[in-house]
């Protein structure tokens, strides 16, 4: 698998460019092209009747449903919501599919596919995402696409499927740094690590390129984590404002 120069690191658009527009929605992703940005990383769930579609939260509270989650509606019930309700002077926009996602964006630019796995979804669930999601996506054995999680049996699973497909684990700040380590050493399929840049050193990056890893940070938003994350030379820096990495990335 490519990784990105020692002399510089890919920038992805966080959902999109969610200053300027609602997240991960058309006009999110196509603002984030127009700065020429690197990547794009989105979110996937599953509708009730089992299509994938991209939205970030657990709960639908952005558009006025603190108590609903994307799997409480069939996909038809989706396409009828606008989903940059909550955005101030946005036009209305439709649900993405994950379908609809790749064709249009895979040729435009390098996409991360974060699959959310929540707590009350069952084992079923995620296997439907994996599925869908590799099915889609085809033979990708470099960095034009990637599939990341915070849920570790879903890569399990994408592993146990025989994917070529980058598999990369995504760890919570919470999260143990011992753990982190014996995870990966256990779990050697891991192509990569997604970190918040905040548990980032110059130690661990150290471990993690002795064990052959990318290294992904998210969301790098200050000049000072942007910064930072440039000078460990990590392959991927996840941003809500790819403008400013891009300018300080040079």
């Amino acid at each position: 698998m490519k990784t990105s120069s020692s002399q510089s690191c890919y920038i992805y658009a966080h959902k999109g460019v969610i200053k300027e527009a609602a997240d991960n929605t058309r006009s999110a992703f196509d603002k984030a092209l127009m700065y020429s940005i690197d990547g794009i990383e989105t979110d996937v769930q599953l509708s009730k009747d089992k299509v994938s579609v991209l939205y970030h939260n657990r709960v639908m509270d952005q558009l006025g449903y603190r108590d609903k989650h994307i799997c409480d509606f069939n996909y038809d019930e989706l396409k009828q919501l606008n989903f940059a309700a909550y955005f101030k002077g946005a036009k209305a926009e439709k649900v993405i599919t994950l379908k609809e996602f790749i064709k249009d964006y895979r040729s435009q630019a390098r996409l991360q596919i974060e699959i959310k796995h929540r707590d009350w979804e069952d084992t079923q669930s995620y296997q439907i995402k994996i599925q869908q999601c590799l099915n889609l996506i085809g033979s990708s054995e470099n960095l034009d696409i990637i599939i990341s999680s915070f849920n570790l049996d879903c890569l399990q699973y994408a592993h146990h499927l025989g994917t070529e497909i980058p598999l990369v684990y995504t760890f919570r700040e919470t999260d143990s740094i011992s753990l982190l380590k014996e995870t990966i050493v256990k779990e050697y399929f891991i192509s990569a690590i997604c970190l918040p840049v905040s548990m980032l050193d110059k130690s661990l990056v150290c471990f993690l390129r002795d064990q052959n890893k990318l290294i992904l940070a998210y969301t790098c938003n200050s000049q000072k984590e942007i910064q930072k994350a440039l000078d460990l030379k990590i392959d991927i820096l996840i941003t809500d404002d790819p403008s400013k990495a891009l300018q300080m990335r040079g």
